[in-house]
């Protein structure tokens, strides 16, 4: 009999067991068959995001920070994105000079940064994606990756999440990027490409585009370069092709006379408003004032022969 009361005592115990585990998988699945590890899962991806966007900022350059060879910008391949994890655990943001640029953000291997008209700074929000991205390529750093600051204010950097869930290096609020065909450090072919693109400077503006204020009545009478009907244009890019064909194109803006970086071989020009465009260098030889796009210059005598251009 007492061991009849052992047996009965156990299968009560075994019942109970087995009660508590149905109770902790309701528990578990909300009561509803639905795995609550989803919804706190979802908590949690919320605060690595904004654990991620907690910025290591460091002054100095990544070379007087000791940053390891072969990583960082330093593993980024020319006109690639940043796809592998090495390339992408630090970045460097110097005020330097790049062309005619001056001044105009370079990352840590001397290569031009840029920023994109169609991205919002305020919020920040980058609108490159897809083929653009690959163009374009995002400076992106890692969560809890180093950014290295060289002559750029601390409060002008941060980061924003793009779609794809990477983390993307802002100046001003403005998402930044590299240029694919920028092949060497120093170069600037991504300047003035489309209308849109341009270097950026420290504080996230347009490098190489003046600050758009208001002319004094009569400032601009007597110029003898500018002489459009139209409001003077502040960029302009030129295409190696008629009808503005991509197969090789070079952006310029600034004020005054700004030189070709490959003169020569323009054979149609955007614009947005009127410019003068001249067949040497420093805005002398022939010239001739155009108002807007132009499809194909030979229909104005100037194909493959534009060495500068004077805004303004």
């Amino acid at each position: 009999m007492f061991r009849n009361g052992n047996r009965t005592r156990n299968r009560f115990a075994m019942i109970a067991a087995s009660a508590a585990a149905g109770a902790m998988l309701l528990t578990a699945c909300d009561g509803t068959g639905t795995d609550a590890a989803t919804s706190t899962g979802k908590e949690v991806a919320g605060a690595a995001a904004a654990a991620a966007r907690s910025l290591n900022l460091l002054s100095g350059t990544a070379e007087q920070n000791s940053a390891k060879p072969g990583t960082g910008d330093w593993a980024n391949s020319p006109g690639k994105p940043a796809s592998r994890p090495v390339a992408r655990r630090w970045v460097q943001l110097s005020a330097s000079r790049a062309g005619a640029l001056d001044p105009v953000v370079v990352n840590g291997a001397g290569f031009t940064l840029y920023r994109f008209d169609k991205d919002t700074a305020d919020p920040s929000r980058s609108n490159c994606d897809g083929d653009c991205a690959t163009t374009w390529p995002p400076v992106l750093i890692a969560p809890g990756g180093r950014i290295f600051i060289d002559g750029v204010d601390k409060s002008d950097v941060g980061v924003v999440e793009r779609t794809d869930g990477t983390l993307q290096v802002t100046l001003g609020g403005w998402p930044v990027y590299r240029f694919s065909k920028d092949l060497k450090p120093g170069d600037t072919n991504g300047q003035g490409v489309g209308g849109t693109w341009f270097g950026v400077t420290p504080d996230g503006q347009k490098a190489g585009v003046p600050s758009e204020e208001p002319a004094a009545p009569g400032e601009n009478e007597g110029d003898d370069q500018g002489d459009g009907q139209g409001e003077a244009a502040t960029s302009a890019v030129l295409f190696d092709d008629p009808a503005f064909a991509d197969n090789g194109s070079q952006g310029l803006a600034g004020e005054g006379c700004q030189n070709v970086f490959r003169d020569d071989v323009a054979s149609s020009i955007q614009a947005e408003g009127s410019l003068k465009i001249w067949s040497e260098a420093d805005c002398e030889g022939q010239s001739k004032v155009i108002d807007g796009d132009v499809a194909d210059l030979s229909t104005i005598g100037f194909d493959n022969d534009v060495s500068s251009v004077f805004f303004g």
